[in-house]
């Protein structure tokens, strides 16, 4: 894992806030942004799949769509997405497709895995895998414990409630 830097923890904040803007609406807690190689906010998304019905709308996936419409090959290969937990094998293969930059998220599938388990969770219809499983050659960095442990208790908290 390369070092995060200041500015990574500024867009891995801001995802923080968007995963607990959807558990507020009733959303499991996943939020991210897409920011391009100068450093700009492109797009910011969370995760909408209860309040929807459409499982397919995770944040990353909605990155990607709007990625494959709004920007060059080149600028999505310099693109960072930021995101509160690592991509699901259905995003992982979006933003490959897609041909997006270097992924950053704060916690892992692993993790994730491991909450999930301990608060009896019935397993998921796709499995967990790390993002190298789907997309072997992608640039990945996280996860970032600092901020993993807000994560954590928003899934206790949607998982509870």
């Amino acid at each position: 894992m390369d070092k995060i830097n200041d500015k990574d923890m500024q867009h891995l904040r801001r995802c923080v806030e968007l995963a607990e803007e959807a558990l507020i609406a009733g959303n499991r807690p996943f939020g991210s942004v897409l920011v391009s190689a100068e450093g700009k906010v492109l797009f910011e998304g969370r995760n909408e799949i209860v309040t929807t019905g459409d499982n397919t709308r995770h944040p990353e996936f909605e990155i990607a769509r709007w990625a494959a419409t709004n920007m060059t090959p080149e600028e999505r290969a310099k693109a960072i997405v930021y995101t509160s937990g690592e991509h699901c094998a259905m995003c992982s293969a979006a933003h490959g497709w897609v041909g997006l930059g270097q992924i950053v998220y704060v916690s892992s599938a692993q993790q994730l895995s491991s909450w999930l388990a301990e608060l009896g969770v019935p397993e998921s219809a796709v499995n967990l895998l790390p993002i190298h499983k789907v997309v072997p050659n992608i640039e990945v960095n996280g996860p970032v414990p600092e901020l993993a442990e807000q994560i954590r208790d928003m899934h206790f908290r949607f998982h509870t409630a």
